[in-house]
């Protein structure tokens, strides 16, 4: 899989793969100066050659990972959303509305804390 057509194609449920795609579309509107890469069969969001945030999907939900240091900074607002989250990632139900400007806050965050950043992952 090396596109990010290719993977949204692996979604079969087609209102599912289109939320998952608008998705994406909107980071990569919003926040033009990140790159869409297929890695380790996900959409990864990267700047600079860096982590930024990835999206997996599976069938209640689809999951976003930013750094794990960006993400605990954000668990009690991704509580008040009623967004799921484990140590790594976050759950955002299918039916669920997407909060577009804590996405936003959580990327910005993302992208202010690898800045400058020579690894793909944080250290």
């Amino acid at each position: 899989m090396d596109t990010l057509q290719e993977y949204l194609e692996t979604i079969p449920n087609d209102e599912n793969r289109a939320k998952l795609e608008h998705v994406i579309e909107w980071v990569t509107e919003t926040f033009p100066d990140l790159k869409v890469e297929i890695k380790w069969n996900q959409p990864m969001m990267t700047h600079n050659g860096t982590f930024i945030i990835s999206f997996s999907a599976s069938s209640k939900h689809f999951s976003i990972a930013p750094e794990l240091r960006v993400l605990e900074e954000f668990r009690d607002k991704l509580t008040k959303a009623e967004y799921s989250h484990s140590k790594a990632l976050f759950r955002i139900l299918w039916k669920q509305e997407v909060n577009y400007p804590l996405l936003a806050e959580i990327i910005e965050r993302s992208i202010e804390y690898k800045k400058g950043s020579t690894t793909f992952w944080a250290r």
